[in-house]
């Protein structure tokens, strides 16, 4: 559940557009204008081309179009959009996220009561978690950063827009995750806490004192009480951490998949294929979705897809595991990539995520391109595999490396 911003917002802010208006750590020093470091701002193709390459980065399906439509709408009415390289983010400085957590499942008959109540909602809430944060530490926030990938990224480029923050080039996990734990920061020992909730009512709930872990647990069950999702302004993290707790450059790398797949289409090629040579990724499968047993549980969308192989696939079956995201998949019944390794599902004409079924679904009848990519190495070491490998999922086997995995793929015909 993203969160628009009211009209009028863009005009209010645009003069600290244009000083970046990055407020000092401590509240009431100032910071002169020679200590800014330097950042740009993105074209409104580099938007576009990033928030097709997030959606592709998020390893589920993921509508591309809305997010340019909404964030498109927000630069007709002057928004604009500076990136930081999180090298040159001063250390002192202080960085936030914002997102929103999912919460959809056995609390749903709250919208029915809230309406009875007469209880109105409230907008941005977005904006309001990250002031609620800012107020709980006594601080203001020089720069947003991108919590995942997907709706994450309208979430941050609206909000910094709207802050008169930059950007940082960098993501706390670069794919979308379903858990909060599931982060590079939890890895490195950079806590989430404190953070802060508002829901489409207003109410405000602050965490801390407690591991990533029980955050999660608060956090999902604010969301499912709250009948489908809160939003939550979450790691406050200075420069240095910022540096130490993050996959840095993970919003070139989503500018360079949406550049690849629209260049490669203008230009009449594969768009598969263009994706597959500038990620080093393998292509697993493409076929027709034959089967997806969706369920929510526990705030959680978990779905049990099947393809029917169409072209060079044809006879052979693929199979995916998703909770929320892609996490396990096999090819005839044998295991062929494990998260942390990235399963994208894709349009095959257009080299984007698929759209439709709903969270992490896939919609029957779709004709879906399977292409896995090497996770980063920020999550192929033990703690990382820990948290987000297959045996976290409840299964009983290890991780396998995709390259592994791949060479050990026998001729499909």
């Amino acid at each position: 559940m993203s969160q628009s911003t009211s009209p009028g917002t863009w005009a209010r802010y645009s003069l600290l557009l244009v000083v970046a208006a990055c407020a000092p750590t401590e509240r009431g020093t100032d910071t002169a204008a020679s200590d800014m470091p330097e950042t740009r701002t993105l074209s409104e193709q580099e938007v576009i081309d990033l928030l097709v390459g997030s959606c592709i980065q998020a390893t589920r399906g993921c509508n591309a179009a809305n997010y340019i439509e909404r964030v498109s709408a927000a630069m007709a009415e002057g928004a604009e959009f500076q990136i930081i390289s999180a090298d040159d983010l001063p250390d002192d400085w202080m960085a936030v996220g914002t997102a929103a957590v999912g919460g959809g499942g056995a609390w749903e008959h709250v919208i029915e009561r809230t309406q009875e109540q007469g209880l109105e909602l409230v907008e941005g809430t977005n904006t309001s978690s990250v002031e609620v944060l800012a107020d709980h530490l006594g601080v203001d926030f020089n720069a947003v950063l991108r919590l995942e990938s997907a709706g994450a990224t309208v979430s941050a480029l609206l909000l910094a827009a709207e802050m008169g923050l930059p950007l940082v080039d960098a993501c706390l996990s670069v794919r979308a995750r379903p858990e909060i734990q599931q982060q590079i920061p939890w890895l490195v020992g950079i806590p989430s806490t404190p953070s802060a909730l508002v829901t489409r009512w207003g109410d405000q709930v602050v965490i801390e004192g407690v591991d990533d872990y029980r955050a999660e647990d608060l956090a999902r069950g604010v969301a499912v009480s709250s009948g489908g999702g809160a939003a939550i302004a979450m790691n406050p993290m200075t420069g240095a951490e910022v540096k130490r707790g993050t996959i840095t450059g993970a919003l070139s790398e989503a500018i360079e998949l949406g550049r690849t797949v629209r260049e490669a289409r203008e230009q009449g090629s594969d768009p598969i294929e263009a994706l597959i040579e500038v990620t080093g990724g393998y292509m697993l499968f493409q076929g027709i979705v034959t089967g997806s047993d969706q369920r929510g549980d526990r705030g959680f969308s978990w779905t049990d897809a099947e393809l029917a192989g169409v072209g060079e696939f044809e006879g052979h079956t693929y199979e995916i595991f998703v909770k929320n995201e892609n996490i396990v998949s096999w090819l005839d019944g044998e295991l062929d990539v494990i998260s942390p390794d990235y399963i994208f599902n894709l349009d095959p004409e257009t080299g984007h995520a698929i759209t439709g079924g709903g969270l992490g679904g896939y919609p029957i009848g779709m004709e879906v391109a399977m292409v896995g990519v090497r996770g980063h190495d920020e999550w192929l070491t033990p703690a990382g595999i820990d948290i987000i490998g297959p045996r976290h999922f409840g299964f009983d086997f290890d991780y396998v490396p995709i390259a592994e995995l791949q060479a050990g793929r026998p001729p499909l015909n």
